[in-house]
């Protein structure tokens, strides 16, 4: 299966199998850099990123008419207003008293961003969830703010009651960051990038390797294939077996030469004309084998 891409005058050709058999060859490095990438997801959610508390309370508006009953026109009308409910809850005057009140060194914008504000579906009653990196202070601020806003509301809708659903809980455990979830994405994001890396270069690597390559993309027939015999380690490896071979053959002439000094060993003249030994009877002029035998040899 493979795609094209058209650009005027080069037409770039894809083999998408070429693709997956990519990524199934190096499957071993996308998933050590899945695993390198989630432990690092799960540190800095477990133990850098400072963890987040919410508490969550309830409230029910309540809007009777003068002789005390709750008609149907009423609870359509309250639903309705849930949203004008919610801009009074988290404006600046229930929010500025609530600094006031509980003693915050921070600005009303700051407060607002840990507030949040949720009308229940099909319903009149109003969730109201304040975030802290503190659990205690964030049960404090999310009953401060209800009584707050539901003084605040009263007296602007003129409604008759705003009735506690459910008082500000104590959180437990941190609403934020998720373990499970820092980890998964992390291993997601990092094996992602270790897969595009792998395809970006497979893409712009435009080198011939095989036979198969030169007839795709040059459109040439292969004549001959010209085999590596050995590789230049190979060689080098060799050499070194061939010098060893000489360094050995030099001791033991050395060695022959000074034992035959003192027995059977055949007088001969070196080029200055100095007298010389050589052990075995061997004389200097003697064959000796060339590189090229002690190749065979070896």
């Amino acid at each position: 299966m493979s795609s094209t891409i058209n650009d005027k005058n080069d037409v770039i050709e894809i083999d998408l199998s070429e693709l997956v058999g990519l990524l199934l060859y190096w499957w071993w490095l996308v998933i050590g850099c899945g695993l390198i990438t989630a432990l690092i997801g799960f540190g800095l959610s477990k133990f850098v990123i400072t963890p987040q508390y919410e508490s969550t309370t309830k409230v029910y508006i309540l809007n009777a008419n003068e002789g005390g009953t709750l008609t149907y026109s009423d609870v359509q009308l309250g639903s309705q207003l849930t949203k004008d409910y919610a801009q009074l809850i988290t404006g600046r005057y229930v929010l500025e008293k609530v600094i006031e009140n509980c003693g915050l060194e921070e600005s009303y914008g700051s407060l607002t961003r840990r507030v949040a504000v949720q009308a229940l579906t099909d319903t009149r009653i109003i969730a109201i969830t304040v975030t802290d990196e503190n659990p205690m202070m964030a049960q404090l601020l999310a009953d401060e703010i209800r009584k707050e806003a539901a003084e605040h509301i009263k007296n602007v809708m003129d409604i008759q009651a705003v009735n506690v659903v459910e008082t500000a809980n104590l959180p437990e455990a941190p609403a934020s960051p998720s373990v499970m979830k820092w980890t998964a994405m992390g291993a997601l994001v990092g094996m992602f990038v270790c897969a595009m890396i792998l395809i970006i270069r497979f893409l712009v690597d435009d080198t011939v390797k095989t036979a198969d390559d030169v007839e795709k993309y040059l459109g040439l027939s292969t004549l001959a294939l010209i085999p590596i015999i050995e590789h230049e380690s190979d060689k080098g490896k060799k050499e070194k077996k061939i010098k060893s071979f000489q360094g050995g053959s030099q001791g033991n002439g050395q060695g022959s030469s000074h034992r035959g000094s003192q027995s059977s060993g055949v007088e001969g003249s070196n080029r200055n004309g100095q007298e010389e030994y050589y052990g075995n009877g061997f004389r200097g002029d003697a064959n000796v084998p060339e590189v090229e035998d002690l190749e065979e040899v070896l």
